[in-house]
């Protein structure tokens, strides 16, 4: 079985760079799927409460048998749970219902800038982190304003910042600015969501030149930026051939004409409005 790179943070742990989310899946297939891509060789599972179904992760991976330590698991506070003493309480139920001793990597899942309650809330975070709860944290769908914040008033800087990112969506900016930090970009939806991005001719004649799919040509275009990424199916065959990325590599120009595609183009929230 191949062996999946890892990215150090500046937690001091090491984060594979290949993992699963299980984004939108419903209850009831989660436990299937998880079990699916632990047998596949992923051993980073993504998930949130928000998802709805932290319980079954945590069932697959007590099922699977594996030891703790092959495993990195990451959740996120539902946006219900801002504040310090809520992001607390919220951080025990998500790591009652995982089954876990303690996680990974708990991530505050969005800023809520009109709610402006993230300070506290990753105050709550930077004691999980030093009573032992949590080994490394991070936030997602973070801004440079959101970044500055959070570090000014607390001196920790996160491990990680997971956002939208894909070819569509490159964030080279926001790339340096985590880079100049020392934090580890995450991307979520990584392929846009299937949609255009896997028909458009460059992706396309890419795959065609490597003997790959679409999707495994910008996935590993996302391992060669040194992006940490989570691609996520409820289809056996198509979670293992998003593992199959790991014996081949794409050519400096072929990076490039896929930075080109570059165009702005969200498919989710602008984290800078959302505030549901």
């Amino acid at each position: 079985m191949a062996r999946v790179p890892t990215v150090r943070l500046n937690s001091g742990f090491e984060m594979p760079q290949l993992g699963f989310g299980v984004f939108k899946v419903p209850q009831d297939e989660t436990e299937r799927a998880v079990t699916t891509a632990l047998q596949a060789g992923y051993r980073s599972i993504d998930t949130a409460a928000m998802y709805g179904n932290e319980d079954g992760v945590g069932q697959a991976i007590e099922d699977a048998g594996l030891a703790r330590d092959e495993l990195f698991v990451t959740t996120k506070l539902n946006n219900d749970a801002h504040g310090f003493d809520a992001a607390l309480q919220a951080f025990e139920t998500s790591r009652r219902r995982l089954g876990l001793d303690y996680l990974d990597l708990y991530l505050i899942h969005w800023p809520l800038p009109a709610t402006d309650r993230y300070v506290e809330t990753w105050q709550a975070l930077v004691k999980l982190r030093n009573d032992g709860g949590v080994r490394s944290i991070g936030v997602s769908n973070f801004q440079p304003a959101h970044l500055d914040r959070i570090i000014d008033a607390t001196g920790v800087v996160p491990a990680v910042n997971q956002i939208e990112l894909h070819p569509y969506l490159a964030q080279p900016e926001l790339r340096a600015y985590h880079a100049d930090l020392g934090i580890a970009t995450e991307a979520w939806s990584p392929l846009a969501k299937g949609g255009d991005l896997l028909s458009d001719q460059t992706v396309t004649s890419l795959a065609e030149k490597y003997g790959r799919t679409p999707a495994q040509v910008v996935l590993r275009w996302h391992l060669q930026l040194g992006n940490v990424v989570i691609p996520k199916s409820v289809t056996p065959d198509r979670i293992r051939e998003n593992f199959d990325v790991l014996d081949f590599e794409l050519d400096p120009d072929d990076m490039a004409s896929i930075e080109a595609l570059d165009r702005a183009e969200r498919t989710g929230p602008d984290p800078d409005r959302f505030n549901p």
